[in-house]
């Protein structure tokens, strides 16, 4: 019997995870709840278990006294004389109780302590094991809707895909794989409870650190994520090793790894930034793939203001203002965008310094303000070229043409048609003509 029970407890342990000395320490329970129901009392039970070989002996401890009064904690000097000589009086004595003796009722419940003890055991070692991966991604298969709520299988327990946590417009079918964002995991009388997501924004990110080595390993650092599940997400990257592009490597070749995260949800579109300890540039960047003019930011306030090119507003604000609002989640900026024209005519728009870049490039050269009232209309002055035309070689060549011009030493130029009939029409030959220019 001992060596079936070695081999069960065994099995036990391989199957459902859980510890020979728990399963021991259930079964000593057991017998001692045996031994309650048999006896009635178990406070003088002892149980002596040998856990390499599984052999086990339940001791009732008995008081030895002139007179019984309680035979379950007592026992005679004449029978503990009979055990062994040397008991005296107020000794203990340890009579092995068998446990062949003990009743149906009392063999029932040692049973059902040890069936309640392991299914205790077989639950807290799933709520250890998943709550470890809380906070991280896991695979599920799809199992069933349950209302508007979807069961996923994680292997060894069930998990509940909320509503909430869905993503609007995803469709899934039985037995289907999916990427799941475990969001807590909660100890319940029946097992764990387990809810996940497919809609957090730190799913795209755990995605990331599984798709690309350089994020696992460090390297390559996610500052910031904003996200709106099914549409678009941003993320902002940094590299610790100058060497490294992070965009380039979040990308991939041919853009390999985003394009293994695009499909995994379902199409949806990622924007990767670089990241910048400028709020500004971040701003800029994070504004992206629309132009920006200038920035101006306040780190105090938390607040921007952007100007970008009109053609470019519609694409900086975004579908339904997407990008602007996914800009400053990323950022964590009040983003405040106008137009060019927009900040021209609210009068803030010299604030930008596209404006005085060039009041303070001529100012150094010594220029008078007449070219500020100029800079205002976005005028170009006629002598800001002027140094340039100054320095042309080819207005120095001119004075050689002066001295010898081609056409005295051009000799088609002698036998020019048009001299020739007018010197027929006046009577005056080209003999005559250069003789009077001689005189």
């Amino acid at each position: 019997m001992n060596n079936e029970l070695l081999e069960a407890l065994n099995i036990l342990e391989k199957e459902k995870d859980i510890s020979k000395e728990t399963l021991l320490e259930a079964i000593e329970n057991s017998l001692i709840t045996a031994c309650k129901n048999h006896f009635g009392k178990s406070d003088n039970i002892k149980v002596d278990m040998n856990p390499e070989t599984c052999e086990y002996h339940v001791y009732a401890e008995k008081t030895v006294v002139e007179e019984v009064e309680d035979d379950v904690l007592q026992i005679s000097l004449g029978n503990a004389k009979m055990i062994d000589s040397k008991y005296e009086l107020g000794d203990i004595v340890n009579i092995e109780v068998k446990s062949k003796e003990f009743g149906r009722i009392a063999t029932q419940n040692a049973k059902n302590v040890i069936l309640q003890k392991i299914r205790e055991e077989e639950r807290k070692v799933l709520f250890d094991q998943y709550y470890e991966k809380e906070k991280d991604v896991v695979t599920g298969i799809v199992q069933r809707y349950v209302g508007k709520n979807i069961s996923i299988n994680l292997g060894k327990v069930d998990a509940i895909l909320s509503e909430n946590e869905q993503i609007k417009g995803e469709v899934f079918q039985p037995t289907e794989r999916i990427k799941l964002y475990i969001l807590e995991v909660k100890a319940t009388s029946k097992g764990p409870k387990i809810l996940v997501s497919r809609t957090h924004p730190e799913l795209v990110k755990r995605l990331f650190e599984s798709e690309v080595t350089e994020v696992k390993d460090g390297i390559v650092e996610i500052k910031s994520i904003s996200r709106e599940a099914g549409s678009r997400t941003k993320i902002a990257v940094w590299s610790n090793d100058p060497d490294v592009d992070p965009v380039g490597a979040c990308v991939g070749l041919n853009g390999v790894r985003v394009n293994a995260i695009v499909n995994e949800l379902r199409g949806e579109k990622i924007d990767i930034i670089n990241w910048s300890d400028n709020a500004a540039m971040l701003i800029e960047n994070a504004l992206s793939p629309a132009k920006v003019i200038s920035v101006i930011a306040d780190a105090e306030e938390k607040t921007a203001k952007v100007v970008v090119p009109d053609y470019q507003l519609s694409l900086a604000i975004g579908k339904e203002g997407q990008n602007a609002r996914l800009a400053a989640r990323l950022t964590g900026f009040k983003i405040d965008i106008k137009s060019e024209t927009q900040a021209r005519e609210a009068g803030d728009f010299m604030d930008y310094e596209n404006d005085y870049e060039e009041y303070d490039e001529y100012e150094e050269d010594g220029y008078t303000d007449g070219y500020e009232e100029a800079s205002e209309y976005g005028e170009t002055p006629d002598y800001e070229e002027a140094p340039e035309y100054g320095e042309t070689p080819d207005y120095e060549e001119a004075s050689d043409y002066e001295e010898t011009p081609d056409y005295e030493e051009d000799p088609d130029y002698e036998e020019t048609p048009d001299y020739e009939e007018i010197s027929e029409d006046k009577g005056i030959s080209a003999d005559g003509y250069e003789g009077q220019s001689d005189e």
